[in-house]
């Protein structure tokens, strides 16, 4: 799930080389997180089993969920946030009167996008997300002051010990029981549709599991807390945006260098912790050290996410830096383009109606099949592609319909770039 639309479509000259070093970054690190649920069932392992029992998939789970868990989404989200203020503050300089109605209608085809790519491809879509809360973010937040997008982001940090305690008071045996049922139910229909089906039954399939995620009260539940982690980060890149932080890096690097080292601290100890906490309390249902997981897992999202931003904006200081991580900057140059890619390639090779592959690929071998996607196709494509046009496809796409067929001011189109 990538940051598609982060200023991603800048012409060379107003863009943010480390803006998409780091969108780069972020879809290396988003096709990891995502290859579980490329390849089997998002309601796998509900009751408490080990899908994948052997040493090395499970050092391998270890490293992805302590390492990439979460972190990249966040990344994505931060980005976002960034972006939205770049942009939007580029195009109300500009034209201020059609500003708000330009940004909303760009949000619509982000949204129709991801309705399209989550019902009929894939239901781990996050482009629907990032339009609603872009919608958020041009409606109200874009008004709120900086303290108050402080108080915003204390809330969600302290939502998920919130949350962890209300489940504990409300959920019963039954309903912990009830809610492993379905899980495994969808788990058996997801493996069918998904495994042996064809691609008309995988869209059905979709169907049913993103409706699961929004018709009930308790998949609601889960689901708001995923946008409030999403939300969290979001308000953080609406804070730097604001107070030009990408911008001001050279000056602000001793802060810089300090807070990187304590990110890493926090993320990777926290990380370690609740990958620990969850591994050793596998049995279904709210327990108090769970909630302490689920704390962890929440700091360790937007620890590990600061330490590897902190990082590329470090490197991406220096020109040779610049130079080395060029690759990953082309990729990061045309983010929508690349994330619905990952997609496309991903149920071609695991879905039935493809290459079938659907529960064949283990967590280390779905380790080195993303890294193979990502520097062996992504990568050339996106350098190669990019010799030639000043933005990716979809990035371009995106563009057009957004403005339309008529002339646009090239300033304006700046702005404009393509979550």
């Amino acid at each position: 799930m990538t940051d598609p639309t982060a200023a991603g479509s800048l012409p060379s000259a107003e863009r943010l080389p480390t803006l998409d070093i780091l969108r780069g970054f972020a879809l290396m690190g988003i096709l990891i997180m995502n290859m579980p649920g490329f390849n089997s069932s998002f309601f796998a392992e509900a009751d408490g089993t080990h899908l994948w029992p052997g040493k090395v998939d499970q050092a391998a789970e270890f490293v992805r969920e302590t390492l990439f868990s979460g972190k990249f989404n966040s990344m994505f989200s931060l980005l976002f946030g960034i972006g939205f203020t770049i942009q939007f503050t580029r195009m109300a300089a500009r034209e201020p009167e059609r500003a708000t109605p330009l940004y909303l209608r760009r949000l619509g085809v982000l949204a129709v996008l991801g309705i399209v790519h989550a019902w009929f491809f894939w239901p781990g879509d996050v482009l629907h997300t990032y339009a609603i809360l872009g919608l958020l973010l041009v409606i109200g937040l874009r008004h709120v002051s900086d303290r108050g997008i402080v108080a915003l982001i204390a809330a969600c940090i302290v939502y998920p010990a919130v949350s962890g305690v209300l489940r504990l008071l409300i959920f019963t045996r039954e309903m912990t029981a009830e809610r492993v049922q379905i899980a495994k139910a969808f788990e058996a229909s997801n493996n069918i549709a998904y495994g042996q089906g064809s691609w008309l039954d995988a869209v059905a399939e979709n169907t049913r599991v993103m409706n699961h995620f929004y018709d009930n009260a308790l998949g609601l539940w889960g689901t708001f807390g995923w946008w409030v982690m999403m939300s969290l980060t979001m308000l953080i890149g609406l804070l730097a945006g604001r107070r030009r932080w990408v911008q001001r890096a050279g000056e602000l690097m001793p802060q810089i260098r300090r807070l990187t080292w304590w990110a890493l601290a926090v993320g990777l100890g926290c990380g370690i912790a609740f990958t620990v906490i969850f591994e050793l309390n596998r049995t279904p249902g709210p327990s108090p050290v769970k909630v302490l997981g689920s704390v962890c897992y929440s700091l360790s999202r937007l620890g590990m996410m600061v330490f590897y931003v902190l990082v590329i904006v470090r490197l991406a200081q220096r020109l040779e830096w610049q130079r080395r991580l060029a690759p990953l900057a082309a990729a990061g140059r045309m983010p929508l383009s690349n994330y619905l890619m990952q997609t496309a390639l991903c149920i071609t090779l695991f879905q039935g109606w493809g290459f079938g592959l659907w529960m064949q690929v283990g967590p280390a071998l779905s380790l080195v099949l993303a890294l193979v996607i990502f520097w062996c196709i992504q990568v050339p494509w996106s350098l190669w592609w990019l010799r030639t046009h000043e933005r990716g496809p979809l990035e371009a796409a995106w563009a057009r319909l957004t403005y339309g067929r008529r002339p646009v001011n090239p300033g304006i189109a700046a702005a404009a770039g393509p979550r």
